[in-house]
C-alpha cells in the first residue's frame, strides 16, 4: 500500500500548499525527462506478492502484526487488513537465471514466513480473495495499525460522503455496504515491475494495457467473495468499488474512478502523472520541505515525494512508477492486475508470460495499440475478469477469439521471443511458459479448480465447503505443483 504516514488532519491551507507543491513536482519531472540520466543500461524486473493469513480452520487470522514480528524480515511488510501481509522480492536482471532466482527467493521466504507465522496460529495463503472472509472481517476494526490505512480510509469515505456500496453480479449476486475501505484488503494481488527508459515507457505501458485481458483470463484466481460465487477474477470489480471516492451523482456526471483502467493510449510517462494530478484530488496532501528544483539544479535527484505519494493513491491497473535508488532515478511499469497464487511456480510462470509478452509487444514493428481501440482493450479486461479462462476477447486481425486459443496460437510464441530478448535461458522459459500452455490446453487455472471443488460439495453448507476446499488449496499450494496438475 505504500510508505508509512503519521495520523493527522488536513486543513484547507494544507491542501492549497500541497496543490502548489505537486504542480512544481510535475514541472521538475518534465524537465528531468528531458535532461536527467535515468538508469536504463541494464533494466531490472521484480515482483511483490500480497498474502492472506488464515487459522487452522481456514478462517481469516487477524494477526499480521504478530506474524511480522516473528518473521522479522524487511522483505515482508504490513498491508491494509490485519489478515494481510506483503512480500517484496528483490529486483533482478532477467538474463540467464533471473526468473529462477526469483522463484527460489520467493519459495525460501514463504517457507520461512510460514514456519514463523504458524507459531501464532496464522498460515499463509496465496489467493486473490480469501473465500472464507465474512462481513465481520471487513469491519473497520480489521484495519492494520499503520496510521496510513485509517487515514486513507477516512479520506475516501469523507470524499464519498456515504458508505461504500459493493454490488457484483456474476454466477451469483452480492449487494452489501462497508463503512471503511477494508473490502480493498480482500484483494490480494501479484505485482510485476519492469524498468524502462523514458523513451520506452509509453510503449511498455500501452503494451501492458493491451495484454491485460489475456493475463487475467489465464491467471484468474478470485471466484468467491463473502460466500458468493461471482466473477472468476472478482478482485477487479471489488477493488474498483472498494476505493471509489465518487457518490452516485459524481458517477452520473462522468467523474473518473480512482481505480482506473485509463481512457487512452499514452505518448509519454508524463501523460500518466499529469492525468493523475489533473483528475484526482489528493487524498493525503502531505507536503515535504524539499525544493525539487533546487535539488535538481544543485546536481542532485529530487525525491518528488508529493507526486509519488499522490501516484500511490490513484489505482491504475498498470501504474507508472518514478523511484530513486543509489544508482539514480528510474521509471518502471507496475503491472497490478493479477491475483496472488495459486503456487510459487504459478506466480513465476505468470511473471514469465508478462515479462516476455510485454517486451515483444512493446518492441514490435507495428504497435498493437495502433490497431486496437482503447475501449476494446478495456472491454476485454472486464470480460476476462468475469469469465476467466473461458473468456472471448477481441484481437486485431483475428476478431473475437477465445483467450486460450489466442494465447496458444499467437501470444506464447511472442512471449518466448520476448524472454529470449531478455536473455532468459531456453530451459527456463520453456518450463515456465509450458505452465501457461497447459492451463490453456486443459482449460483450468486457480479459479476453475476452486469452483469445481466447491460445486462438488454442493450438498454441504457453503461456508463449510469453502473452508474445506481452502484447506486443501493451502496444502497443495505448499507442494508447488502448478494448479493445472491438481485433480
Amino acid at each position: 500500500m505504500g510508505e508509512e504516514v503519521e495520523a493527522q488532519e488536513f486543513t484547507r491551507a494544507d491542501r492549497t500548499r500541497h496543490r502548489e507543491k505537486i504542480r512544481r513536482n510535475l514541472d521538475v519531472f518534465a524537465r528531468m525527462l528531458r535532461e536527467a540520466a535515468f538508469d536504463t543500461d541494464d533494466p531490472m524486473c521484480g515482483l511483490e506478492v500480497e498474502l492472506n493469513l488464515v487459522d487452522d480452520r481456514g478462517d481469516p487470522a487477524l494477526k499480521n502484526a504478530e506474524a511480522l514480528a516473528l518473521i522479522a524480515d524487511p522483505d515482508f511488510q504490513t498491508e491494509l487488513g490485519q489478515f494481510n501481509i506483503e512480500i517484496n522480492v528483490p529486483p533482478v536482471h532477467l538474463h540467464d537465471d533471473g526468473l529462477t532466482r526469483i522463484e527460489e527467493h520467493l519459495r525460501k521466504d514463504l517457507n520461512h514466513a510460514e514456519a514463523k507465522s504458524s507459531q501464532v496460529g496464522a498460515h499463509l495463503v496465496m489467493i486473490g480473495i480469501l473465500p472464507t472472509l465474512d462481513e465481520e472481517h471487513l469491519a473497520r476494526s480489521a484495519i492494520s495499525a499503520n496510521p496510513r490505512y485509517s487515514l486513507l480510509s477516512d479520506q475516501i469515505l469523507d470524499a464519498r460522503g456515504e458508505d461504500i456500496a459493493i454490488r457484483i453480479a456474476g454466477a451469483e449476486s452480492l449487494d452489501t455496504t462497508a463503512d471503511s475501505i477494508v473490502p480493498e484488503a480482500a484483494c490480494t494481488s501479484t505485482q510485476f515491475h519492469v524498468q524502462t527508459s523514458p523513451d520506452q515507457f509509453a510503449a511498455y505501458w500501452n503494451a501492458s494495457q493491451a495484454i491485460a485481458a489475456v493475463q487475467v483470463a489465464v491467471g484468474a484466481n478470485s471466484p468467491y467473495l463473502l460466500g458468493k460465487e461471482l466473477w472468476r477474477e472478482t478482485r477487479i470489480p471489488l477493488f474498483e468499488q472498494a476505493t471509489d471516492t465518487r457518490g452516485e451523482e459524481l458517477k452520473a456526471q462522468g467523474v473518473r474512478p480512482r481505480v482506473w483502467f485509463g481512457e487512452r493510449w499514452i505518448t509519454s510517462v508524463f501523460d500518466c502523472f499529469e492525468e493523475n494530478v489533473r483528475y484526482f484530488p489528493a487524498l493525503l496532501p502531505i507536503t515535504e520541505d524539499e525544493d525539487p528544483l533546487e535539488v535538481l539544479e544543485a546536481g542532485g535527484t529530487p525525491s518528488l515525494s508529493e507526486l509519488r505519494l499522490h501516484n500511490g493513491t490513484v489505482y491504475r491497473w498498470n501504474r507508472p512508477v518514478y523511484d530513486v535508488t543509489d544508482a539514480g532515478p528510474h521509471l518502471r511499469v507496475e503491472n497490478r492486475l493479477l491475483a496472488a497464487g495459486p503456487t510459487v511456480v504459478d506466480t513465476v510462470a505468470n511473471a514469465a508470460f508478462y515479462f516476455g509478452l510485454v517486451r515483444s509487444v512493446a518492441e514490435g514493428e507495428r504497435p498493437l495499440w495502433s490497431q486496437m481501440s482503447f475501449s476494446a482493450a478495456e472491454e476485454n479486461f472486464h470480460v476476462a475478469a468475469q469469465q476467466g479462462i473461458d473468456a472471448q476477447v477481441y484481437w486485431p486481425g483475428v476478431g473475437q477469439v477465445r483467450a486460450t486459443e489466442l494465447v496458444l496460437r499467437r501470444l506464447l510464441p511472442m512471449a518466448h521471443e520476448g524472454l529470449e530478448r531478455w536473455g532468459v535461458a531456453t530451459d527456463v522459459r520453456e518450463r515456465l511458459l509450458g505452465i501457461i500452455e497447459q492451463r490453456c490446453l486443459l482449460g483450468t487455472n486457480g479459479a476453475e479448480w476452486f469452483v469445481s471443488k466447491v460445486r462438488a460439495r454442493s450438498g454441504e453448507d457453503r461456508w463449510d465447503a469453502l473452508r474445506a476446499v481452502l484447506l486443501e488449496y493451502r496444502e497443495r499450494m505448499h507442494t508447488n505443483e502448478p494448479a493445472h496438475t491438481w485433480d
